[in-house]
Formats: structure tokens, C-alpha cells, sequence
């Protein structure tokens, strides 16, 4: 995990030795070698995903570095969640200015130790190199399935039911909180935003027809579903579960709370008739699950009605980076 040509980083070895050289498992050969050694455990495939965030964009500058480390942990964990699948190892790389204080780094491998310690996962290496700016770090997640048992997004099919776990909006009102937009004095819509809580472990295997992590809004995540089905989706506004603490946030915030994302709650497809037992097998877990509408045949879109079946105009779906 380094590059020896990387300038200014607080000698990039030392550095790797002082705060992640503690995080690595067996299979990061004492991140000496350029690579890692991975043996799923018997009878289980290779599932891996990543994903990136830089500062400014995907979390504020100025948010304290261990929670942007176990944000940048536990929304990789979500995608193996979406997937059925269970961890094993990362490999991470930071890219940050010269001038970036070593006390950063302390903090920001703490937040690791804390999740690797909590989700049952160790570093497997990775790079460090220096940038103009902003700090750029990226995570690629492995975890392991059984053969064939993977939940994948393409599934879904007409009569199906949506469900989601979880409470809905919580990331997006957290971020309006963060800059100064919304009051929250719990902190607890703050404290969404900045750690997500992944929805691991949760038996979905056989059960759910496709599946989605909540990242980019409720409305274009289930628009994907629906696209790759060919199929539509209608889901009723007043079944979207909230915190008490978007309740509190008062009326007017339904764009927001459908279209903000950042929640890394699970959005799945479950055959008509199976959602009661799933739901109170993920209540045993401590995981709500709540039917918030339905798939349909006809188009890809995604309508939202009220309480009277009357289709409400939201102006904004989601997120997107292009």
C-alpha cells in the first residue's frame, strides 16, 4: 500500500505504518507486497464493489475524519448488503494535500478500527499518494456469497411488493442540517448523514426478487429496479417510514425525503405474500420493514400517490453525478 514516489505525504511509509499497517487482516501480507492473497471461505464466491468520495462532494471538509471513514466503509458494506452477501476485506486509497495533518490520519484509521471491529472486516491494502486537492479516497469492498444466491438489481416483476428498511430521508435532511439549512436538536439527522447504517446480514436469500441500497433517492433507485425489469412502480407517500426526527422537520420536505438519498437503507422487491415473514424475520434482526407500494406492468416509471390515489408531482428523483 504505497507509492515510494509519492511527495510531501508525512514519509508515506511511516505513515502507512503508524495508522493502517494495525488495520490489516492476514491476507494483506503486512501491507509489504503490491497486492493481496484472498480465499474466500469454502463453498462461497467472490462478491466486490466500490465506491468513491471526495471532499466537498460527497461529505463536508470540515466533517470529523473517523466518520468519513466509516461513512466511506459502511457505504461500500451496503452494496454487499443490497447483494445478499457478507464481508471479508477492503482496499482503500487516500489521496490528500501535502499539508494534510498527521492527526487526520489518526483519526481517520480510528474510524476504521471502530467499523472493522463492529462489521468483522480487515484491510487488505491499498495506496496513498498526494493531491492539489481535495482529499480523494475510495474503498473497494469483497465479501463472499453463496453460488447462485446473490440478489441482483434485475429481478423485479409486476404484482411484487416494495419495501424498504429503515426510515426514509434521514441522509438528505441530515445534510440540509449540516449546512445550516434545517434545525435538528437531536442530531440524530446529522448523525445519519454522516454514518449510515448498513444493512447486513438480513435473510433476503430466496425470498426478494431484486434489491437496492438507497444511495442516490428512494425514487431513482426504484427507478432503476424498474428499468431493468421493464416494468413500473407506484408507491404511496404516506407509507414512506420516517424518524421522529424528519416528522419534527415539518411539512413541505416530501422532494426532499423521496429524492435525497444518502440513506443506504435496503429498497427490495418481494413477491406477493412473502413480505409479512420477511419483515418479522428482520424485526427479530432489529431491522423494520415496511411495504411502501407496488411494481406494475406498463412503463418504467415510478409514480407516487397520496392517500387518495391521486398522483403527486415531485420535482426531484434523485441524485446523479453527471
Amino acid at each position: 500500500m504505497g507509492d515510494p514516489a509519492a511527495a510531501g505525504l508525512p514519509s508515506e511509509f511511516d505513515l502507512i505504518g503508524r495508522h493502517f499497517r494495525p488495520l490489516a487482516g492476514p491476507g494483506a501480507l503486512d501491507l509489504e507486497d503490491d497486492a493481496a492473497i484472498v480465499v474466500p471461505p469454502p463453498g462461497r464466491v467472490l462478491v466486490m464493489a466500490a465506491d468513491a468520495m471526495v471532499a466537498g462532494v460527497h461529505y463536508l471538509p470540515d466533517d470529523p475524519a473517523d466518520g468519513v471513514a466509516r461513512k466511506l466503509l459502511r457505504v461500500n458494506l451496503s452494496d454487499l448488503a443490497a447483494m445478499g452477501a457478507a464481508p471479508l476485506g477492503y482496499l482503500l486509497t487516500v489521496s490528500a494535500p501535502t499539508d494534510t495533518p498527521d492527526g487526520w490520519f489518526a483519526a481517520f484509521a480510528a474510524g476504521l478500527a471502530a467499523d472493522q471491529a463492529e462489521f468483522g472486516v480487515t484491510l487488505l491494502g491499498g495506496d496513498t499518494t498526494s493531491t492539489p486537492g481535495p482529499v480523494t479516497l475510495s474503498l473497494t469492498i469483497i465479501g463472499h456469497v453463496a453460488p447462485g444466491a446473490a440478489i441482483r438489481r434485475r429481478g423485479a416483476k409486476p404484482g411484487d411488493e416494495v419495501w424498504v428498511t429503515g426510515t426514509i430521508g434521514d441522509g438528505a435532511l441530515g445534510l440540509a442540517v449540516s449546512l445550516g439549512r434545517l434545525e435538528d436538536a437531536t442530531g440524530y439527522l446529522r448523525g445519519r448523514y454522516r454514518v449510515p447504517t448498513p444493512r447486513l446480514g438480513l435473510p433476503l436469500a430466496g425470498v426478494v426478487s431484486a434489491a437496492i441500497d438507497v444511495s442516490d433517492g428512494l425514487l431513482q433507485d426504484l427507478g432503476h429496479l424498474c428499468r431493468l425489469a421493464g416494468c413500473g412502480a407506484e408507491i404511496e407517500a404516506g407509507l414512506v417510514p420516517l424518524s421522529e426526527s424528519a416528522r419534527a422537520a415539518g411539512p413541505g420536505l416530501l422532494a426532499d425525503i423521496l429524492g435525497g438519498g444518502d440513506d443506504y437503507e435496503l429498497l427490495l422487491a418481494v413477491p406477493e405474500g412473502r413480505g409479512a415473514a420477511l419483515a418479522a424475520d428482520c424485526a427479530a434482526l432489529g431491522v423494520p420493514l415496511t411495504r411502501i407500494g407496488r411494481f406494475t406492468g406498463g412503463g418504467a416509471g415510478v409514480r407516487v400517490v397520496d392517500a387518495a390515489h391521486e398522483t403527486l408531482t415531485i420535482a426531484r428523483h434523485g441524485w446523479s453525478h453527471f
